[in-house]
């Protein structure tokens, strides 16, 4: 019933939207890389977005200007409790990104009157930006931190009507409250007779996907306010039964993997992100001769976390601020795999101290509770010194149901990962039942570009060295005309290599053939040279080509 009232409502506003637009201009955008698949459409930063405006008028328009815009939003909305009624809604729009396309007065007819069935073509170019400029986040932040990540180009974000050309794509597993979205606007504007403000006659976008590069940040700093939302190391003591006092303490702990990096956007999605995370394990047993705990299984999960808010965010957002006034996070869950890990060997370590320092406890800084952990754990060590430790390699693989986007922290939406590992013992006896012990591990999830970083910083810095490179317009020096004589006038008898009596035909080069037979006539310069006017012997002076505008002048 819900399905079929949400299917009914969008029938009738995409029916009146139809009929609002009869006797209006009618709007094609057209890009270059239509019919190349969802995928192939998906922008990266540095891409160009080309292609084509066609505007056709049913009956003579007048209008003043056509606008083309790639613009980007994010739409946030929160229901909350109030007074007056059972929830509230608040709505927050941000436009982060708003790039103009000009457009030369010589494409609009003159008069300003589009004629009836008659369609008039624009040309479009847009280059998806590496980063937004200082003033979209203007807002209070705690740190610098978080206004860089502001500053970062969010990726497209839960717009399903992005699905073309029959492909359709997976869900990226965000909320309704929450959408960032990419499109092409135009809008042809009249301006009013009465008072000259500006109305739009007809408007028109075109969504498209973006998904920028983003690189890989420092591993997270896990503090003890996040003890609930990340836990690098448990601890936990092993029973033999009910009554029966302990095997000892088993200890599990890991440090945050490398990035799942995305492929570029124009590989499609046939390439997955994986990456590996190490699993380490102790066993500290009360007596010598206990052996280590049989392992069962080990069960991954991805937890995925869209936090949203409709005031700007000072902070990166966690869980115990996610539900503030204004605030809310949408938070589920991505199965990943689960492996038998019985087979895993331990390795037993003697009593010297030095084994003791070396896999005493964690080599980690940043665990959670970790004084209290590492103190306990010391303490649980028997005085014979026997432990045992083990290692497990757990490959991480995004599966190609669902979207992932990359990790990242606007002003009003975020996207956070978390690997949730679940480790399980098999129990010494049927009184009692298994151990399991979790992990909840932060994971980045980073984005390569079409355009990769050496090829963008090459092509950056030879942009800079061309503007910048200082051109001369000096005469050349007496050193280069004196070698290089043949170059304004022709070669006479006398000089070094001619020998008397020969022919007196000018050795010149190809660029003054041309002119070499005709009498009186004047060398010509070489290419790029002209000779000053009034000029007593010719001297030519190298006129630069019109490239850039050199540093200095006005």
């Amino acid at each position: 019933m819900y399905a079929e009232s949400i299917a009914s409502r969008n029938t009738v506003a995409t029916h009146l939207r139809a009929l609002s637009q009869i006797g209006k201009p009618a709007i094609e955008i057209a890009l270059n890389d239509d019919g190349q698949g969802a995928y192939n459409r998906t922008y990266s930063t540095s891409d160009r977005i080309e292609g084509e405006v066609s505007i056709t008028a049913p009956s003579d328009t007048r209008f003043d200007e056509v606008s083309i815009t790639f613009e980007g939003n994010s739409k946030v909305f929160v229901e909350t409790l109030s007074a007056h009624a059972s929830t509230a809604r608040v709505d927050a729009n941000h436009r982060f990104l708003r790039l103009n396309q000009p457009i030369p007065t010589s494409s609009y007819p003159v008069p300003r009157v589009a004629d009836a069935g008659r369609t008039y073509k624009f040309p479009f170019t847009f280059v998806v930006p590496q980063q937004l400029v200082e003033q979209i986040c203007s807002h209070e932040h705690e740190n610098t931190r978080v206004h860089d990540e502001h500053l970062q180009l969010p990726p497209s974000l839960g717009d399903s009507s992005l699905a073309i050309d029959g492909e359709v794509l997976p869900d990226d597993m965000a909320p309704d409250m929450a959408r960032i979205s990419y499109a092409v606007k135009v809008r042809v504007v009249r301006n009013r007779e009465s008072d000259g403000k500006p109305i739009t006659v007809v408007e028109k976008a075109r969504k498209i996907r973006v998904i920028p590069a983003s690189e890989e940040h420092p591993p997270l700093s896990v503090e003890d306010g996040s003890r609930d939302w990340y836990v690098l190391r448990r601890e936990k003591d092993l029973k033999k039964g009910v009554f029966k006092g302990k095997l000892g303490r088993l200890t599990v702990e890991a440090a945050q993997p490398r990035s799942l990096r995305l492929s570029p956007p124009k590989f499609g999605a046939n390439a997955q992100a994986t990456t590996m995370a190490t699993v380490k394990l102790r066993f500290d047993p009360t007596n010598e001769n206990t052996p280590p705990p049989k392992l069962g299984t080990l069960v991954g999960k991805l937890k995925v976390h869209t936090f949203f808010s409709t005031k700007p965010m000072k902070v990166i957002p966690c869980k115990e601020d996610a539900y503030s006034f204004g605030r809310a996070v949408y938070s589920t869950a991505v199965p990943l795999s689960s492996r038998c890990i019985e087979s895993v060997r331990w390795e037993q370590h003697g009593t010297s101290d030095e084994d003791r320092r070396d896999s005493c406890l964690s080599t980690l800084t940043s665990t959670t509770n970790t004084s209290s952990s590492t103190s306990s754990s010391r303490s649980s060590i028997s005085k014979h010194g026997v432990f045992h430790t083990a290692e497990i390699i757990v490959p991480v693989t995004l599966p190609k149901s669902k979207t992932f986007p990359p990790t990242f922290h606007s002003c009003l939406v975020s996207r956070v990962y978390v690997l949730d590992l679940s480790l399980s013992t098999q129990a010494p006896s049927n009184s009692i039942s298994n151990s399991a012990l979790t992990l909840k591990i932060p994971i980045q999830i980073s984005a390569a570009g079409n355009v990769s970083h050496s090829q963008q910083a090459e092509s950056d810095a030879y942009g800079a060295d061309e503007f910048f490179n200082p051109r001369s317009v000096a005469p050349p020096t007496a050193d280069l005309l004196m070698t290089s004589p043949s170059v304004l006038r022709p070669r006479q008898p006398g000089d070094e290599g001619e020998e008397s009596g020969s022919a007196t035909t000018p050795q010149l080069p190809a660029f003054m053939a041309a002119n070499a037979g005709s009498a009186g006539a004047r060398p010509q310069p070489p290419p790029g040279y002209s000779f000053f006017a009034g000029a007593s012997q010719g001297v030519p002076v190298r006129i630069p080509s019109p490239v850039g505008v050199s540093p200095g002048c006005g």
